[in-house]
């Protein structure tokens, strides 16, 4: 996973003992670059198929929080932390096999508030869908 240098410690701590989270670890999600305005990851698509054997809807909406919720952490810093307040997804294409991934990209890093928009692809580079995330940045008390 490449993250940069003055990536709060503690976070790269938790992402790493945790793999990302529970759900990440479950749904396969490998975490390439992490950074507050660009971040990349990447998902099988066998194990998280549903019933027609396509890629789930909601699999690229795991995928596509799991980079935004990180990326937004990175933006907040030490003493803060991120929390989602809105997400939606517009699925353009489907998949049925092999890896999709995602490339993530802040559209607003704010003081309180941060806006990525996650693009999903598949090894073709054809665009699967597109997630927008907002997080609420707020202080630990």
């Amino acid at each position: 996973m490449q993250v940069p240098d003055d990536l709060d410690p503690e976070l790269v701590e938790r992402l790493v003992a945790s793999g990302g989270g529970e759900l990440a670890v479950k749904m396969g999600i490998d975490f390439l670059e992490l950074s507050a305005a660009h971040s990349v990851a990447r998902m099988p698509v066998e194990g998280n198929r549903q019933v027609v054997g396509l890629l789930h809807g909601g699999a690229h909406v795991v995928l596509g929080e799991s980079l935004g919720s990180v990326s937004s952490a990175i933006h907040a810093g030490p003493g803060r932390f991120a929390v989602g307040i809105e997400i939606n997804a517009t699925h353009s294409r489907s998949a049925t096999e092999g890896w999709v991934t995602a490339t993530c990209d802040a559209l607003v890093l704010g003081r309180t508030l941060c806006t990525h928009e996650i693009v999903i692809r598949d090894e073709a580079g054809e665009r699967l869908s597109t997630v927008r995330m907002s997080n609420l940045l707020r202080d630990v008390r």
